[in-house]
């Protein structure tokens, strides 16, 4: 079978970055390029530690297009430097890039690509569904190009991370994820429920770093910041692997409890702005619009990654 072809949409942050990784670790994927939105840091920041991490791991050839620096309507949430440092990527510190992002907007250059081969790319929005968002309102036919959507996003019965409520990435821009939800694309959502069930600790970090290399490194700086804030917030000693769990809808699908089911946004303004919410009893009476995770082997996927971080440190060594 040949690899799923696949975009990211992102704003990395520590577990963005992972999830690029673990996309060029993996045989199952071919990853054909980074499209860059606003999120856990600026646009500016997330651009940059996009072209780094391609070039921390000889994917150059990868492209990178820069999209947009406001979400739609609300105001952008004032900074997530507490949790992934304020690079994005915790302490590592990685050089200024070669790589520079191409010309065309991220926006559009979704819709170019997805109605140049339709069906045959899915799409990964691990960060503020922003750029999504204008790219349907843009050019609608990108709806029946994308393959799949794939989202990490939401709380449905699990709490919020930052609201009571919401989950980052929908709360930071909850006009777009409900110009997503209803769009008509086939998503997969990757909510909190899932992802944090699947801890990545200290004793795996250390593992990984038993061998000399420079991604070990940049995987131990890159999570120290994000780790000292789980243990300080969260209260346990690791962190989730939210972003990277996306993947295991292509490399490892029998680890995740998908439902099918009816998922909105609220948009009202109120405290419960950003909140995703499924309508598990039917009451609304609509057709599903998408497939949840609800639950997860969360360690099997662990030891999956991290066996796939030691076959990419020992194919770049």
């Amino acid at each position: 079978m040949p690899p799923r072809r696949i975009i990211i949409d992102t704003d990395p942050g520590v577990d963005d970055a992972l999830t690029f990784l673990l996309a060029l670790a993996s045989p199952e994927i071919q990853l054909e390029a980074l499209t860059t939105v606003q999120g856990n840091v600026t646009l500016e920041k997330a651009t940059r530690n996009a072209l780094s991490i391609l070039e921390m791991a000889n994917a150059s050839h990868i492209p990178v297009a820069q999209g947009c620096s406001h979400p739609l309507l609300k105001s952008p949430h004032n900074s997530s430097e507490a949790v992934h440092g304020s690079s994005g990527l915790g302490q590592a510190n990685l050089p200024e890039p070669k790589l520079k992002v191409i010309e065309t907007h991220a926006v559009d250059y979704l819709i170019e690509r997805f109605l140049a081969e339709p069906d045959e790319i899915s799409l990964f929005a691990i960060g503020p569904l922003t750029n999504v968002a204008l790219a349907i309102r843009k050019e609608p036919r990108i709806v029946t190009a994308i393959r799949e959507l794939v989202i990490m996003g939401g709380a449905i019965r699990s709490g919020g991370n930052i609201s009571p409520l919401a989950e980052f990435n929908i709360h930071e821009d909850p006009h777009a994820a409900h110009v997503v939800f209803q769009s008509g694309i086939p998503i997969t959502l990757i909510p909190l429920d899932a992802t944090y069930k699947c801890l990545l600790t200290p004793a795996d970090i250390e593992r990984l770093n038993k061998v000399d290399s420079h991604i070990a490194r940049f995987i131990r700086d890159a999570m120290a910041d994000y780790m000292a804030f789980y243990q300080q917030y969260e209260g346990f000693a690791g962190c989730a692997l939210h972003d990277p769990l996306t993947l295991a809808t292509i490399i490892a699908p029998e680890l995740l409890k998908l439902e099918e089911h009816y998922v909105s946004v609220d948009i009202s303004g109120g405290v419960s702005t950003g909140k995703t919410f499924a309508d598990f009893m039917k009451v609304w009476k609509k057709p599903a619009n998408m497939r949840v995770a609800l639950d997860v082997r969360g360690r099997e996927f662990v030891e999956l990654f991290i066996a796939r971080m030691e076959s990419l440190i020992q194919k770049l060594q």
